[in-house]
């Protein structure tokens, strides 16, 4: 399994048939991060806006230390924001951005569980029918009568258009 796997199509699979995934909750639909790149999943902590950011990414949060980018992946995938709950998390990630390995938050409704997803059960986003851009989704994976949706961060983080580089997150 690749330690930067997660993110880029079918990086998933290209060190094993199975890969350990964090699932989460988002909007109703249950995400899955490759487990690898979690490095901890925390409470709600206290934000501070940055004036004049991307709306998906426009608080930063302390970590040990550090302040990272706090995402929420609602608005970036068209999402109506909604206020937290009890069960609300921040899962924080590294993702490598234009080389550099760069920590992010992501702001999640729930946090389930780590689970074995499998090669044979994912499939590319569907051309039709998906309610968000096909290149923000690595793939579906099918899980009994559920899917669960591999987001594509790097596409979601990447420098091209109105998104911003590592640079700009650190």
């Amino acid at each position: 399994m690749s330690a930067l796997a997660i993110g880029t199509t079918g990086d998933h699979w290209d060190y094993a048939d199975e890969i350990e995934a964090l699932t989460f909750d988002l909007g109703g639909e249950t995400f899955a991060l490759e487990a690898v790149n979690v490095q901890e999943i925390l409470d709600l902590l206290p934000e501070t806006p940055v004036p004049g950011a991307k709306p998906f990414v426009a608080s930063v949060i302390n970590f040990r230390g550090k302040v990272i980018p706090l995402a929420d992946l609602r608005l970036a995938f068209g999402m109506e924001a909604v206020a937290s709950t009890i069960d609300s998390r921040i899962v924080v990630i590294e993702l490598h951005l234009d080389g550099e390995p760069t920590l992010i938050g992501l702001r999640t409704d729930k946090v389930n569980e780590t689970t074995t997803l499998t090669r044979e059960a994912s499939e590319p986003p569907p051309s039709l029918g998906m309610r968000w851009p096909p290149d923000y989704i690595d793939c579906v994976v099918k899980r009994g009568a559920d899917f669960i949706i591999i987001p594509n961060l790097k596409a979601l983080f990447a420098t091209a258009g109105s998104r911003f580089s590592a640079a700009e997150m650190n």
